[in-house]
Order: C-alpha cells, then structure tokens, then sequence
C-alpha cells in the first residue's frame, strides 16, 4: 500500500511540475505562428535550448515511467483517478505562480478532482 501511494506522490508531483515547466517555458519562447518544416524545425532547436522546456521533458519522463511501475503494482482503475490530483496542485500553481485567472468553475472541478481522490484513500 505504501508503495502505491508512494508512487502516486511522484507522479503527482512530476506531472504538476511537468506541466509548470512546460507553461514557463512556453510563455518564455512566445506562441508558434508558423508551421513549415524549416520553422518548425528552428523551433524545435530553440526549445531544446530553453530551460524550462527541458526540464518538463524530464519532469514528465519521470511521470511517465513512475506511472508504469504504479499500473505493474496497482490496478488501473486505481492508478488514473488516484493521479489526478495532479489537476488540483496545477491549478493552484497556474493562480499562484503563473498568475492566471481561475474562475469559480475551475475551482469547484478542482474541488471535484480531490474529492473523488479522496474516495480512493
């Protein structure tokens, strides 16, 4: 039991992180308005040289292996809805540090998210 929700820890906290990052670094670089092979490819080259970018690859690599140890010790009917607390942590994280606007709605669906992960507990 405590390795499923040891687990369900890092998972959460990569995913939330990943996602972070990936927003940092995303906002850091400005929006795509070109998709041609040439653009896309100095993209490419400019994000695999951003920080931030970077480390959400990493971030998310470690979500996503830690998620395939947690589904070979847990069910998959556990695994999905006990990570998706992620969701509430993110959406903290987008008002708190990314200065976004979060409406009533998104903090009840967050609300929503934790409640039903606590069911799993």
């Amino acid at each position: 039991m405590f390795l499923k929700w040891s687990l369900v820890g890092i998972i959460v906290a990569a995913t939330t992180a990943g996602y972070l990052f990936q927003a940092l670094g995303m906002r850091q670089h400005g929006e795509l308005h070109e998709f041609n092979p040439g653009a896309l490819g100095r993209t490419f080259s400019a994000l695999a040289r951003n920080g931030w970018v970077v480390l959400s690859v990493i971030a998310m690599a470690i979500s996503f292996f830690s998620f395939m140890a947690l589904v070979s010790v847990a069910d998959l009917s556990f695994a999905v809805p006990a990570t998706a607390c992620s969701l509430v942590f993110e959406t903290v994280l987008a008002r708190i540090v990314l200065k976004e606007h979060v409406d009533w709605k998104r903090w009840a669906g967050a609300g929503l998210v934790a409640c039903g992960v606590a069911l799993l507990a």
